[in-house]
């Protein structure tokens, strides 16, 4: 067995009901001035009111920062770093989707540091402190809770990311009851995301490793049996809790095995076009397994029937995990062509010169993608 190493969040608070354990984590943890960072949409679902009756229990001096973007931008750091430095704040509380949580860890480490934040971009770039973490999320998709990754969009359209061990959060709380009320559109998406974590992490090519493999492969289970539930029934709080459950163990998979040529491809999508973060996954995730296969085969077939269920006790090949994967994509209603988010013909060698800018993701795909290779996988899925 190769030698590796496995980082993750050192308490993770799972249960519906469990965002009254916030009350506790803040005592224990002497917090008393705590930023709550969150998007408008969460606020007005009542959920930041939820958080605040929570915190003024401890007599918390509570600020909000409620202006994070899809796709966040640098300024939203910024602008909640100036929110912090303002109110003396002692902790940051990320509230939301992927959005939310990676503008909280940024925010968490420059609200006391003077770092610029260019120089921060890649892999180990921080050091010194951060204030303490709490993550809170809100869909069952990104896995940010538990990751040690932080992606923002740069004024170019380009995503950066900074990932670095210090973003790791202190406490995380799952609490499906904060997803219940998510549009099945938005529980499509991020199903998919979660999953392509999960599938990433397990056929990842450098940092594969055995804990990795079976989180993503538990994290698939619970995916794979669950999506098409929640999507119908979006009240089924069971289901609610196995998708909420899934996505972090993905996201714990994912962080230590890294994402590979999906998220290379699906990044320049997303910022260009504006198409959310799972939407743009599940538009190439297909076309990128059939690329792979030539080295990956074997690993997508020990998962392919946790993706989907119904290969379950039967036999079957790589294209019938595709085929599985398009059928997954039809049900949940998820747009399966570029052309229908607005990507045109033209706008291809753009999409592929932005994913070759993507040399962290890149370097983990189990067969390496070049310029020409982007735009072949883009035009099949045109």
């Amino acid at each position: 067995m190769n030698t590796f190493s496995f980082y993750s969040v050192p308490n993770i608070i799972s249960g519906s009901g469990m965002i009254d354990a916030l009350e506790s984590v803040c005592n224990k943890s002497k917090i008393f001035k705590p930023l709550i960072i969150t998007d408008f949409g969460i606020k007005e679902q009542g959920y930041v009111q939820i958080v605040e009756k929570i915190l003024r229990k401890n007599n918390c001096e509570i600020s909000i920062f409620d202006d994070v973007k899809p796709d966040p931008p640098e300024k939203n750091i910024f602008d909640a770093v100036s929110v912090a430095k303002k109110n003396n704040c002692d902790a940051v509380i990320g509230l939301g989707g992927g959005s939310s949580m990676d503008v909280a860890k940024a925010v968490s480490y420059f609200s006391i540091n003077n770092k610029v934040i260019q120089d921060c971009y890649g892999v180990g770039k921080l050091n010194l402190e951060r204030m303490p973490l709490i993550q809170i999320p809100t869909t069952a998709g990104t896995g940010s809770e538990v990751t040690n990754i932080a992606i923002f969009t740069l004024e170019s359209k380009q995503k950066m990311g900074i990932v670095d061990p210090l973003l790791y959060a202190d406490h995380v709380i799952l609490d499906a009851n904060l997803t219940i009320n998510l549009p099945s559109t938005i529980t499509a998406y991020s199903g998919i995301d979660a999953m392509v974590h999960a599938i990433e992490a397990y056929t990842t090519k450098l940092k594969k490793n055995p804990i990795s493999d079976s989180l993503a492969k538990e994290a698939l289970n619970l995916l794979g049996k669950n999506i098409k539930i929640v999507h119908k029934d979006p009240k089924n709080i069971k289901a609610r809790e196995n998708m909420l459950l899934g996505s972090t163990l993905a996201g714990m998979a994912f962080t230590n095995a890294p994402c590979a040529g999906v998220h290379a491809l699906a990044y320049p999508v997303g910022a260009l076009f504006k198409v959310p973060h799972g939407l743009s996954n599940s538009l190439v995730l297909p076309e990128v397994i059939k690329f792979n296969a030539s080295a990956a085969e074997k690993l997508y077939l020990e998962i392919a029937d946790l993706c989907i269920p119904e290969l379950k006790n039967k036999e079957f090949k790589i294209t019938d995990f595709i085929t599985g994967i398009y059928s997954l994509i039809e049900e949940l209603q998820i747009p399966n062509k570029l052309k229908e988010v607005g990507v045109s013909h033209n706008d291809i060698p753009k999409l592929a010169e932005d994913a070759m800018q993507q040399d962290r993701l890149l370097v983990n795909n189990p067969v390496k993608i070049e310029y020409k290779n982007a735009i072949n996988i883009y035009e099949a899925v045109l």
